[in-house]
């Protein structure tokens, strides 16, 4: 088994990357680091596949990265640029027998699959081809034979969102994901220490009401004391070569594409 791997599906902002209409530098660059779809991750722990968030584009981020097979979701919050793919995961119910695909969220979260995703809720799908979600509240601590999965809630404007540690058994790697947050509470901080890499929102370099800037995600970082830290979620104000030059040795920019195995 292992070694723990991160997939980046995607590292943009709800608007994406090139952006509509616009003809800046980052959304007309030629470099594909600079090409950002909608921010979601896929985690393999101990051959456990593990997808956190569907964005809009989450059917060509599968197939772009050929992502065959996921075990069990987490919606970190139901925000549409985290949600709104959702219901390509009818193909993975599919590829699990016909069941029900487990699928864990905060009261918010699971509150948005419903609205928007009715037809889903139940034990398996209606016929062949079909979605249907088994809704769970995620627990402080999901115990699973390939490993752990630490949960934390993240102030997200009016909202909390999921904070992620994974902690894979074999190895003993760990993994923090971060995304979506305008701060990194103490609590949240000290679940992630140790952890061989750590993921943060980084949104801009200009003050938002409810992501990190890329200072605060510094400061976040610095207080983590990670190895290898990314910043994720981030606008066309962010030229990726130019700000990785910037950046603290040992923090980056992830990109759609990145894998990492740890």
């Amino acid at each position: 088994m292992g070694p723990m791997e991160v997939i980046f599906l995607g590292t943009g902002t709800s608007q994406g990357v090139p952006m509509l209409a616009c003809d800046c530098a980052v959304c007309t660059s030629s470099d594909p680091r600079n090409k950002r779809m909608r921010t979601s991750i896929h985690v393999i722990m101990d051959g456990l596949h593990i997808q956190v968030d569907a964005a809009p584009e989450f059917r060509l981020q599968c197939l772009r990265e050929n992502i065959r097979w996921v075990d069990l979701f987490i919606l970190t919050h139901g925000h549409a640029d985290h949600i709104t793919g959702m219901d390509d995961l009818r193909r993975f119910c599919d590829l699990l027998g016909g069941v029900a695909l487990p699928v864990y969220s905060t009261d918010e979260g699971m509150s948005r699959v419903l609205s928007m995703y009715p037809y889903t809720i139940m034990e398996r799908p209606i016929v062949k081809g079909y979605p249907a979600f088994r809704l769970l509240e995620m627990p402080g601590m999901l115990d699973l034979q390939q490993g752990t999965i630490q949960s934390t809630l993240l102030p997200h404007g009016g909202i909390n969102t999921l904070g992620l540690v994974f902690t894979e058994r074999s190895s003993g790697k760990k993994f923090t994901y971060y995304t979506d947050c305008k701060r990194v509470p103490r609590e949240a901080v000290e679940f992630a220490r140790d952890s061989d890499v750590v993921v943060l929102d980084g949104l801009r370099p200009d003050e938002h009401a409810s992501h990190m800037t890329v200072a605060e995600a510094l400061v976040a970082a610095a207080e983590i004391g990670a190895p290898q830290t990314y910043l994720t979620h981030i606008t066309h104000l962010m030229e990726h070569a130019k700000w990785c030059a910037q950046l603290p040795q040992g923090v980056t920019f992830a990109h759609d594409g990145l894998r990492i195995c740890l």
